[in-house]
């Protein structure tokens, strides 16, 4: 009886530290494919911008998202668009903005 509680507790207890670390885990993972993905595209000036479709990172749709799993990407461009690290143009192009990722706390 006692172990049967104490396994159930712990399995409780995994469960919920995944529920905290893993999405924490996934979005930091985001960030960095995502700032790959603008280097790689050469998208770190105003004159190298390019929209969302040619960085590849459109959300996807809602069966390939249920088939797939959660995209983190997303998410990440847009928090990173947020913190002003990636910058959109007039006509909607983004690029990174190397001087404000060198300012900020985001680890590479």
């Amino acid at each position: 009886m006692d172990q049967s509680v104490a396994l159930l507790v712990l399995l409780i207890a995994l469960a919920l530290i995944s529920l905290i670390f893993v999405p924490r885990w996934r979005m930091q993972r985001a960030i960095r494919q995502v700032i790959k993905i603008f280097r790689d595209h050469g998208a770190t000036n105003i004159n190298g911008a390019r929209n969302i479709v040619e960085l590849g990172l459109k959300p996807r749709g809602i069966l390939e998202g249920m088939l797939r799993g959660r995209d983190y990407k997303p998410y990440a461009l847009s928090a990173l668009v947020k913190s002003g690290i990636v910058l959109t143009t007039e006509d909607n192009r983004l690029y990174l903005s190397e001087d404000k990722l060198a300012q900020s706390n985001i680890k590479l």
